[in-house]
């Protein structure tokens, strides 16, 4: 493998200078510019990242922990970060816990500080705030993502974006479509992450004078199947229901497989309405209405931050930025119901 000394050598350079021009920095005239470079293409030169970690003290990555990356909204999100940690100089390392607090735990063990100079880690139930704490008080920067509550922000530097509203949105616009027999999938238990996003529905309902009992909801995980089953449930033990929110874009889709299997036209007989827009959603048939979060500015905000935490003092203020608000997004899947 050819190597800087190289590649110094073959331009007629010092490998400092090599090291300039491949990072952009130094004085360094035109001529000798362009000789480094073509050097550089001709010899086919690579450079060693995990050797430059060393001689710094300090590897150019950032890591990224996502709690499934089975999920489409976490491949989707991580395209995000990555194009905003590229343009700040950094490569990005993807971990997937599997929702395993354990797996978690390694992760974070082996890539602070080590193989990444901070950890963006997406909010998910089985997030472990005291092991993030931990790795901060260790001198790891940690950046919570996703947090869902911004009232009242997590003892760590944190994105937060406003489900609570995403819930209001999607609940607003049922009702303007003149739904009254409403119920409600929860993609994840009654205390887990997603309880903003339904209180949120409930709420509104609630204060539109509307009816939405305990026996309208239905709890599960953030999966397709788990949907599907959660709505063949709802809608068996709640007949003439016309309209179901579901807190993500996945058990959603899950509505959308156990109407069809039902014999139930969306949105005719049942209007379907999700939360997050992955691309999915609008690649379904019928398309899925449902609230859109910002994705691409939470990437962006997160990357910033933990640039910002890389470089700030100790025991500085915990940031915390707030994106902008959810938006809602109307597709086929949602309509008055009928009669």
């Amino acid at each position: 493998m050819t190597t800087l000394v190289e590649v110094a050598r073959a331009a007629g350079v010092t490998a400092a200078t090599v090291s300039n021009v491949l990072r952009n920095r130094g004085k360094v005239g035109e001529e000798t510019r362009r000789r480094v470079l073509a050097a550089v293409e001709s010899m086919g030169y690579r450079p060693n990242l995990m050797a430059r970690a060393l001689v710094e003290g300090k590897p150019h990555t950032m890591a990224l922990v996502v709690s499934s990356i089975a999920n489409p909204f976490y491949p989707e999100f991580a395209l995000e970060v990555e194009r905003a940690a590229r343009k700040l100089g950094y490569f990005l390392l993807v971990c997937n816990t599997n929702d395993d607090p354990a797996q978690e735990r390694a992760y974070l063990d082996a890539v602070g500080g080590a193989l990444a100079q901070g950890v963006i880690v997406m909010n998910a139930d089985f997030v472990q705030l005291d092991a993030l704490q931990d790795l901060r008080r260790r001198g790891v920067p940690v950046v919570l993502c996703m947090w869902e509550r911004p009232q009242e922000p997590p003892p760590l530097p944190c994105v937060a974006v406003d489900l609570y509203q995403a819930g209001v949105l999607a609940a607003e616009h049922l009702l303007r479509l003149g739904h009254k027999r409403l119920g409600a999938v929860c993609g994840s238990e009654p205390t887990g992450n997603h309880q903003w996003r339904l209180r949120g529905f409930i709420d509104t309902v609630q204060k539109a004078g509307v009816e939405l009992p305990a026996s309208h909801l239905r709890y599960g995980h953030d999966t397709i199947d788990d949907g599907r089953n959660a709505a063949h449930s709802l809608l068996a033990g709640v007949p003439g229901l016309t309209a179901v929110f579901a807190t993500n874009d996945l058990p959603a889709l899950g509505v959308l497989q156990a109407a069809a299997e039902l014999g139930l036209e969306v949105p005719r007989d049942l209007s379907v309405i999700g939360v997050t827009d992955i691309q999915l959603a609008h690649q379904m048939r019928p398309a899925l209405s449902t609230v859109a979060m910002p994705t691409a500015e939470a990437a962006m905000l997160a990357v910033q931050m933990l640039q910002s935490e890389i470089t700030a003092k100790p025991d500085h203020p915990l940031p915390i930025s707030i994106t902008e608000p959810p938006r809602l997004v109307v597709r086929a899947s949602t309509g008055k119901p009928r009669g």
